[in-house]
């Protein structure tokens, strides 16, 4: 039987909402999302889901690795965005659909640290030779980079659909590392970060601001965004999110402060995924000094 640290990531309580996540005023009623999709463990690389009893939309696009968008446009969706037990949902564009656009070619500064490399096996597990102790590694200010908030005359150049690949990873936080990631079934799909309340959570790399909320239990006030077709990042437990679905933010741009919600202490759980599949975000990150 499960544990419950598993049921985290396998149970979520998603709201079925109205006129889309951006307009959220209050969760909407408790659902369970299916044991079909992935709990983090296992890349999800079908095409197609199919809907089981209590799955919404939003619950399948995350374990999935998908923007709950673009399956509800594959799958002519809209709001409320309502699904029902038997019906197969594209998770690709179908022939009818257009694929996103090709990337803008815009020169970008590679950061010194490594950039995302192709996902196999040893991105998941640490080799015992790496392993650290937890009470050592403390995020400085000088591991985060923080940039302002793009202009509006910034917001209008904003990207119109994702790279290839990662070009560089930031700290999301200051603190304390007090949690990593843990291959077991019930480990811990992420890293935490403790820290002073309201202090900066920020962007861990470039993307968009697919999920911006507090629906999903476990996870307290919850930033989702998109870094590629295939990769993902979050930011849970936050005290106040300061950006919007949408919303595309940069490497080290304030997206939250640091909270409790959903949890009994302050800090940021942080996750990275690759097709719903959890990675070490240890990996990713740049080496603490």
């Amino acid at each position: 039987m499960r544990s419950p640290h598993v049921h985290i990531g396998i149970l979520l309580y998603v709201c079925v909402l109205v006129g889309g996540c951006a307009g959220r005023t209050a969760p909407a009623p408790v659902v369970l999302l299916n044991s079909q999709v992935s709990d983090g463990s296992e890349e999800y690389t079908k095409k197609t889901y199919k809907v089981q009893p209590g799955d919404t939309l939003y619950a399948v696009a995350w374990y999935t690795g998908n923007d709950y968008r673009d399956i509800a446009k594959y799958n002519d969706l809209s709001a409320p965005y309502t699904i029902f037990p038997g019906q197969n949902l594209k998770l690709a564009p179908p022939s009818n659909v257009a694929a996103p656009p090709v990337k803008p070619k815009v020169k970008t500064t590679r950061s010194t640290t490594p950039t995302t490399p192709k996902v196999d096996k040893s991105l998941v597990d640490r080799p015992s030779s790496q392993a650290y102790r937890e009470s050592e590694k403390i995020v400085k200010p000088q591991n985060v980079t923080t940039v302002k908030k793009p202009s509006e005359s910034v917001k209008k150049q904003a990207p119109t659909s994702f790279p290839n690949k990662v070009q560089k990873w930031v700290w999301p936080a200051e603190g304390k590392l007090v949690g990593t990631f843990s291959k077991s079934e019930s480990g811990n799909k992420g890293i935490d970060i403790a820290g002073a309340k309201g202090s900066k959570v920020v962007a861990a790399a470039d993307g968009k601001v697919v999920y911006s909320g507090s629906a999903l239990r476990g996870y307290g006030k919850l930033v989702i965004i998109k870094h590629t077709d295939t990769f993902l990042s979050a930011y849970a437990y936050n005290d106040t999110i300061l950006v919007k679905e949408r919303e595309w933010v940069s490497a080290g741009q304030q997206i939250a402060t640091m909270g409790d919600s959903g949890t009994n202490s302050v800090k940021l759980h942080f996750e990275v995924r690759y097709r719903g599949k959890s990675l070490d975000p240890m990996k990713y990150l740049p080496t603490l000094k």
